[in-house]
């Protein structure tokens, strides 16, 4: 559209051009397309429109936080799979389940384990101790194997 021919043109030389009363747009100016007042007089219109405009602050820790974890009745199924691929060990007539090898960081005693099994883990609960010791097994820790 030509310039001449916009509607502020035909108003130029009033005193309002339009907007009624002289203050209700004196000192308003335009407050897009810059990022001046985001932290203070603009901050709702940052958590409306922009929610991601705040960066996230403080520690971030590197350590995964999700620990991998098996229970004592899922030994005898890990022995089957394992056998099926051939990476089943066996030492003084028990099988070894190397637990940490295979990414898991923790037994946990839910469940019942029937066959007698020599266990490598990094830690366990006492529930799931016992019932592997009263299968006719052994629990080795990390710790244990090293020293």
């Amino acid at each position: 559209m030509p310039h001449r021919l916009r509607k502020t043109r035909k108003r130029r030389g009033s005193r309002t051009v339009g907007w009624g009363r002289v203050s209700q747009h004196r000192k308003s100016g335009q407050k897009g397309g810059r990022k001046v007042g985001r932290r203070k007089h603009l901050r709702s219109y940052v958590l409306r429109y922009e929610p991601d405009y705040f960066r996230k602050k403080g520690f971030h820790s590197l350590e995964p936080t999700k620990i991998n974890v098996l229970n004592v009745g899922d030994l005898e199924e890990l022995a089957v799979r394992l056998s099926i691929k051939e990476g089943l060990e066996e030492k003084g007539g028990l099988a070894i389940l190397d637990l940490e090898r295979l990414g898991y960081k923790k037994l946990l005693g839910m469940g019942t384990v029937t066959k007698p099994f020599s266990v490598k883990v990094g830690s366990y609960s006492n529930s799931a101790a016992r019932k592997v010791e009263e299968a006719g097994g052994e629990l080795i820790t990390i710790k244990q194997e090293r020293v």
